[in-house]
């Protein structure tokens, strides 16, 4: 678990740690803006087959919003492209403003963003200038708490959905309020599922040997040990390997994938059932 610094890309803070670990293959499980900081989950070899259910894991962070400025990327590493002279907020209408973003809600995107139109991320977009229509998604805003308020800038605590933008969030939120807000700290407590890790910056892991950098990874299967565990017997693991499902039925109602381990309980990757309640395979480790 990487506590990623401020100013530093997702990719390059991967490459970075990937090169300490003399790793061939690696992934991160979604990006961070280079003004966040926290938790960014680095898969390396085998593990980066399971980087897609971190992906898709819900994330809690920390931020704060000022109030009264805009941005042209929502947070304070972007030019103001709006500027509220005299303004006054109180803590009661920014606490019901608070609660109408709550739960599902649709969010637009910003062009300052990783998300691809035709093959290009729309922030090199944005950088020529170019703006395209984007659709608004649905995400689920689980949790938000008013941390602080002093009448121009607001911290919260946000847990939410996958494809959450919390520049947008505040930004919408200051919107809402006629004033226009930005981002000026973004911090990632954790993704879900592994909150109890520890984490480490990229000095710390600097400073260390080869052998305590590796003894800070954590085993693959930790973070879909949510998933119910399937052990196979070795018949099985060669039927499934080739493609072929496996008669297992199995009282996991209400859950498609598992953990799937062999007799001697080494993680082996995962399955899911099929219609019938067949397990076949949905990503095997290679071993």
């Amino acid at each position: 678990m990487l506590n990623k610094s401020e100013g530093m890309t997702s990719n390059k803070a991967l490459q970075k740690t990937k090169n300490l670990l003399g790793a061939k293959k690696a992934g991160h499980t979604g990006s961070l803006d280079p003004l966040a900081t926290g938790m960014l989950p680095l898969c390396f070899g085998e593990a980066t087959k399971i980087c897609q259910f971190l992906l898709d894991a819900d994330k809690c962070y920390e931020t704060t919003g000022m109030l009264g400025i805009k941005t042209n990327t929502a947070d304070s590493t972007g030019d103001v492209i709006a500027y509220a002279e005299a303004f006054s907020v109180s803590q009661s209408r920014l606490v019901e403003v608070l609660a109408n973003y709550k739960g599902h809600i649709k969010q637009t995107p910003s062009m300052f963003s990783a998300l691809k139109y035709k093959g290009m991320p729309l922030y090199r977009l944005a950088r020529e200038g170019i703006e395209v229509e984007r659709k608004a998604r649905e995400i689920f805003i689980r949790d938000l708490q008013l941390n602080a308020f002093d009448g121009a800038q607001l911290s919260l605590t946000v847990a939410c959905s996958k494809g959450t933008y919390i520049r947008n969030l505040i930004e919408d939120i200051g919107d809402e309020l006629g004033v226009g807000a930005h981002v000026t700290r973004l911090h990632r407590l954790y993704t879900s599922g592994l909150d109890d890790l520890p984490m480490y910056t990229f000095d710390e892991l600097e400073r260390m040997s080869l052998a305590e950098r590796i003894a800070c990874l954590i085993p693959m299967d930790r973070a879909v040990d949510y998933l119910p565990q399937v052990v196979l017997v070795d018949d099985e693991i060669l039927t499934i390997r080739q493609g072929r499902v496996v008669c297992k039925k199995l009282d996991v109602d209400g859950v498609n994938c598992v953990r799937l381990y062999d007799e001697r309980v080494q993680f082996i990757g995962l399955g899911e059932f099929n219609a019938n309640g067949d397990l076949r395979a949905k990503r095997l480790l290679a071993f």
